[in-house]
């Protein structure tokens, strides 16, 4: 069954992912929350159902999830308000957040505030869970990857990215990243050079290249440049590459005077 109380999330039988995996959705259209409810169960999802922001939020905060699907409109606490006391107290936990609002103020904004991916409504359920799988399965592949080469550390100028323990500092200083920050960051300073349109990142960073999204991937760089560009306006590090996209410098572009 859903879990909609306070005890612990019933396991669902049969399993589809690799590892059961914990999600939080807040929606206080409970028949949509119970709706993307039952298709996560048939992931091998423990689901835990919240209708209103506060209680949300408290669950949020009081449990360990790996994924937390969040309406944007909700009763309480809204869920751009969610996402900004999530990020700074859970930065690595994945938000996918849920809007009616069609308006991409509104996209852009729960993106800045730190949210990893979203959903405009009225959406295809099969969507969502498409998105959903194609997060899990990357997180499965970094858990997986043992290879020696990819958990070396990446010095550049002042940035340093330690892939293992998912850690970035600037001049020896923390950088607080979010997860999805942090991966399109390691996935460009893997590949300095390269030039990356934002359909190629939403495949590789994301796991779905859908047209339509790529302010998504405009709004992940403007937030990692504002973390790790001494001018984000004069960027260092991640470069447009205009008409095509993005690359990370072959070496850092020195400051302007």
């Amino acid at each position: 069954m859903l879990g909609t109380d306070d005890r612990p999330v019933t396991q669902p039988p049969g399993k589809r992912l690799r590892e059961v995996r914990n999600v939080l959705v807040i929606e206080d259209q409970q028949d949509i929350a119970k709706l993307i409810g039952l298709h996560l169960q048939d992931l091998s999802c423990n689901v835990c159902l919240r209708f209103d922001g506060e209680s949300g939020l408290a669950e949020a905060e009081s449990q360990p999830y790996d994924l937390i699907i969040l309406d944007l409109m909700l009763p309480g606490v809204d869920g751009l308000e969610i996402c900004r006391r999530l990020r700074g107290k859970k930065p690595y936990t994945p938000i996918m957040m849920v809007t009616a609002k069609a308006t991409e103020f509104d996209r852009v904004l729960g993106l800045e505030l730190g949210a990893d991916d979203y959903l405009t409504k009225p959406f295809s359920v099969l969507e969502l869970v498409a998105r959903v799988k194609a997060l899990f399965r990357r997180m499965e592949a970094l858990a997986e990857n043992s290879s020696p080469a990819l958990k070396k550390a990446i010095g550049f100028g002042e940035l340093a990215i330690d892939p293992e323990k998912r850690e970035v500092t600037l001049g020896g200083k923390p950088v607080n990243l979010t997860a999805k920050e942090f991966d399109l960051l390691l996935h460009f300073a893997r590949n300095r050079g390269r030039v990356y349109s934002r359909l190629q990142l939403l495949d590789t960073v994301w796991g779905y290249g859908h047209d339509g999204y790529e302010h998504n991937v405009n709004c992940h760089i403007n937030r990692l440049r504002a973390k790790i560009e001494k001018n984000p306006a004069r960027p260092q590090y991640i470069l447009t590459v205009r008409g095509v996209g993005y690359k990370f410098a072959e070496q850092p572009v020195a400051e302007a005077a």
